[in-house]
């Protein structure tokens, strides 16, 4: 960016970066400046479906001169001072910086883009459409359409990304589902677990992460609310019943939901938005985390399918994709909480200050999930498990990694004090099987199972198998009584005082009783 384009008018409002680089086609310059014509466009287009335009000379002409600005638009000059009747032979697109570069120069005076924007598009406007370009609209409504379109566009392609990440985990789930790992807890060993339980949470976290994005996608509305927010200039046009239509008119020509309410100062499509990117980059930094971790030399369970490799250090293979994608989790979280900040300092009737920067703050935030969930989807694409890594590191602990087993089953037989003495004789390097044999030994009993089924860390993996499979059954039932339902005739009602409780029926239990038993089969104890 360069250093004499002030950046409060700046449509260039990120810095490309390697997390970014080669997939921020959705929230270019070029891709914003298209969405703020499509926006101008799509106003004319509702006052025709309203019946704005039904007295003008020739409906149809007009229209199709509004709709050729999106084609015009594009033969600008590069610079919004010229007034000429023909662009130079150099005209910018919305593919050319200079363009771009001029625009934000002339957005200093009014605070943002539109303004000059609209005085192009007025220049370059046929004599029928040109009475009509941002006819009754402000500023925030052009610039906050377009950004919604701009954003409904990238979390299509985030949501593209998530979905062919999901499908590489759930394939590298169920080839890995009975895989027995070690899991880790504070970094330590802890328990057995299986590659494909780890890549199945994994899932669920994107998944879970997706479908709130494709939520916060699908309500993205447009804005349209005049100076004020009252929609006062459109009902001076069109008068009270078709200026009450027109918003959704204007959502329907933008592709957007239609809105409620202006919503001018109250920003929660931006927040929403927000944080459903930053949950998706949340759940895509611990695949990467863990990743980068477990491709660790000495771990080596996981790793990418091309690391990055050092000219000096042939050795190595970075986990390059990981690396970039929690970049992009770490940062973002911070850009969700800018959001927020300019939310809620979005004060009057339109905010002076806080809109501008939640600009940059999006953009920046849609441009790291694009990148992440690209680079995820790659990551998962190629990752592979290293079999004998995986039963290196899991045997390191020298079978103490069913140490709790052990304390379940046989501490009732030994004793807790003696399966504790067992576990710390192991950990000094004793040999665990044979310390429990001879526990066993002199206790004078035998295990129903064997002593290696014990042992085996195979046979301590609890649920993993059926929670890759999504198959838990069906919880208990518990009722629930509402207490502001009404009561039926059964039922005791109001307290009597002047009854003794006699003739009363035992009470009914309303709510969840914590010390209930809900598991049992309900016949009572002989």
């Amino acid at each position: 960016m360069s250093s004499d384009v002030p950046a409060a008018g700046d449509l260039d409002l990120g810095l490309l970066s390697p997390v970014t680089a080669g997939h921020e086609g959705p929230i270019t310059d070029a891709a914003v400046l298209a969405a703020l014509v499509t926006a101008e466009v799509a106003l004319i287009e509702a006052y025709g479906a309203v019946g704005g335009l039904d007295h003008a000379p020739d409906r149809a002409a007009l229209l199709d001169q509004a709709r050729g600005l999106r084609t015009a638009s594009t033969e600008m000059p590069a610079s919004p001072d010229l007034d000429r009747g023909s662009a130079p032979e150099n005209a910018a697109s919305p593919e050319n910086a200079a363009l771009v570069r001029a625009l934000a120069l002339a957005a200093v005076a009014g605070g943002n883009p539109v303004i000059p924007l609209v005085t192009q598009l007025r220049r370059i406007a046929g004599p029928l459409a040109k009475p009509w370009v941002h006819r009754g609209a402000t500023s925030q409504d052009i610039l906050d359409t377009a950004l919604m379109i701009v954003a409904k566009d990238a979390a299509g392609h985030v949501l593209a990304g998530l979905d062919a990440t999901a499908d590489a985990l759930e394939r590298f789930a169920r080839e890995h589902r009975d895989e027995v790992a070690a899991a880790r807890t504070l970094t330590q060993h802890a328990v057995p677990t299986t590659t494909g339980l780890r890549a199945t949470n994994w899932l669920r976290g994107i998944r879970r992460a997706r479908g709130r994005l494709a939520g916060a996608r699908d309500s993205l509305p447009a804005q349209l609310g005049g100076a004020g927010g009252t929609l006062a200039s459109f009902v001076e046009i069109l008068g009270p019943d078709r200026a009450a239509s027109l918003p959704g008119a204007f959502a329907d020509a933008t592709g957007l939901a239609a809105p409620d309410a202006p919503w001018h100062t109250s920003r929660w499509p931006v927040t929403e938005l927000g944080d459903a990117l930053v949950q998706a980059l949340d759940a895509l930094g611990v695949l990467a985390a863990d990743v980068a971790t477990l491709s660790r030399t000495e771990i080596g369970e996981l790793a990418e399918s091309s690391g990055g490799g050092s000219s000096a250090m042939p050795h190595k293979q970075n986990p390059a994709r990981s690396v970039l994608i929690r970049s992009a989790a770490i940062r973002a979280p911070h850009l969700g909480a800018a959001l927020h900040t300019a939310a809620a300092l979005a004060v009057d009737e339109r905010p002076d200050g806080a809109w501008h920067a939640e600009w940059p703050t999006l953009r920046e935030l849609l441009r790291l999930a694009l990148g992440a969930a690209a680079h995820a989807a790659d990551l998962a694409g190629g990752l592979h498990a290293d079999s004998s890594a995986i039963a290196r590191n899991l045997a390191s602990t020298r079978g103490l990694v069913v140490s709790e087993r052990l304390s379940i089953v046989l501490g009732p037989i030994l004793g807790a004090e003696r399966v504790a003495d067992i576990v710390r004789s192991a950990a000094l390097g004793g040999d665990l099987a044979l310390l429990v044999h001879s526990a066993l030994n002199d206790a004078n009993t035998a295990l129903p199972t064997g002593l290696d089924e014990l042992l085996d860390p195979a046979a301590y993996t609890g649920l993993a198998a059926r929670l890759v499979d999504g198959d838990l059954g069906d919880p208990p039932h518990v009722e629930v009584v509402d207490p502001t339902a009404p009561v039926s005739h059964d039922v005791p009602g109001p307290y009597d005082p002047f009854d003794d409780g006699s003739r009363l029926p035992p009470p009914r239990p309303r709510g969840f009783d914590p010390f209930a038993d809900h598991f049992s089969s309900g016949e009572e104890d002989t």
